[in-house]
């Protein structure tokens, strides 16, 4: 008789458990679970199982990948096709998961600020569903070149960050401007006016924030193109 406990998701034990499927958790290790047995005082014959998912487990049982050992920010160790194998795509996906959950916070701010601001009276601009039929000083085909070229001259500063940390911190133009030594991704000067530091918790609530707000560009997305 044994009294099982368990701390994440009821585990079934089945004979079918012993192989698990890259499919599921991007490696062809073993599925495991961790059990810490234990014989109770009142008999002892009678052990107690303790079954609890370990730190970078998206699912209670399913060991991840090697290289999503649960140190990254956000690591649940998620990757059923195994895209992040390799250490430069690694590095890349990580970097890439960072920017564009800001971008989708960006974006959630620049729908709704504008509106207040309408609303009570401080500007005077379109709804942000209506900003694509104003008029601008150039025509919409001028202005894709022009930011075309802009975030492209961005993104490839950013990759140079990525490759060799810290070799785009000083200004190539505005000579008298640079950055402070920082972590890739996490550049801190005129970017943290509030000198926030870039601690795992700090990383982890930017990265879940992200999420949430790329989801709800993402639907706003499915409602217009519905409706």
């Amino acid at each position: 008789m044994a009294t099982v406990t368990t701390q994440a998701l009821a585990a079934v034990f089945r004979p079918s458990c012993a192989a698990k499927s890259r499919f599921l958790t991007g490696s062809s290790g073993k599925l495991h679970r961790e059990l810490a047995i234990k014989p109770m005082a009142s008999s002892s014959s009678t052990a107690s199982f303790k079954v609890e998912a370990k730190k970078g487990e998206w699912l209670p049982g399913l060991a991840s990948p090697g290289y999503l050992d649960g140190s990254l920010p956000g690591d649940n160790g998620f990757d059923p096709l195994g895209l992040a194998e390799d250490p430069e795509n690694l590095r890349w996906y990580v970097q890439a998961e960072l920017v564009n959950g800001r971008w989708a916070m960006l974006g959630v701010v620049g729908m709704l600020l504008p509106e207040v601001f309408t609303t009570i009276g401080i500007i005077n601009v379109p709804k942000w569903y209506d900003a694509g039929k104003a008029e601008y000083f150039a025509s919409s085909s001028t202005l894709f070149v022009i930011e075309f070229i802009l975030f492209h001259y961005v993104e490839i500063r950013r990759w140079q960050d990525i490759k060799n940390p810290g070799s785009v911190n000083q200004d190539p133009i505005f000579k008298q401007y640079s950055l402070p030594p920082n972590e890739v991704g996490y550049p801190g000067g005129i970017f943290n006016p509030l000198n926030f530091a870039p601690t795992l918790e700090a990383k982890e609530k930017e990265i879940a924030n992200g999420k949430s707000m790329f989801e709800i560009c993402r639907l706003i997305q499915l409602i217009n193109f519905a409706y």
